[in-house]
């Protein structure tokens, strides 16, 4: 069967309890493989199809556990640096020191940037229990960002 030239495959990044570690691996839905080796070539990972797409074929639970998703936005690491900028430019402004056309071009470039930052970040999904993450699909609306109580009841340490 052909391949859709436009249709990409899932990213799950694996991350391992109490490790700073990270495995990713690359799954293609419409195959549902069972195994999948790491783009690391390090493991075997075993998938849990059952109940983890939705009647769309989009993703409902995770992966790698079956565990509950969230939505995440993924900022770019300049984000923090922009912030930074943004707040000084703001104290500038507020102690009356723009008063100049230069400063107030740079603090407009500075909003624009991180208006761009937020409009342009990519979404994911994460998994409360085995925190890791699903990227490069089509997220479903009924996923919602992070939750505490949700994360109280199916945290790392929980069994469910």
């Amino acid at each position: 069967m052909p391949r859709d030239p436009y249709h990409c495959s899932v990213r799950i990044v694996l991350r391992e309890p109490g490790e700073r570690g990270r495995e990713t691996l690359e799954v293609d839905p419409t195959l549902r493989p069972p195994r999948v080796r790491t783009l690391e070539d390090t493991r075997d990972v075993f998938l849990e199809w059952d109940q983890a797409l939705d009647d769309d074929g989009q993703l409902r639970r995770c992966l790698a556990c079956g565990g509950p998703l969230y939505r995440r936005k993924a900022l770019p690491q300049v984000t923090g640096f922009v912030i930074v900028l943004a707040f000084a430019l703001a104290l500038v402004g507020i102690l009356g020191f723009a008063d100049n056309i230069p400063l107030l071009l740079g603090m407009t470039v500075v909003l624009l940037i991180d208006i761009g930052i937020l409009l342009f970040a990519r979404t994911y999904l994460d998994c409360y229990r085995c925190r890791s993450s699903h990227r490069r699909l089509s997220i479903a609306e009924y996923h919602r960002p992070w939750d505490r109580s949700l994360a109280d009841r199916n945290g790392p340490d929980t069994e469910s």
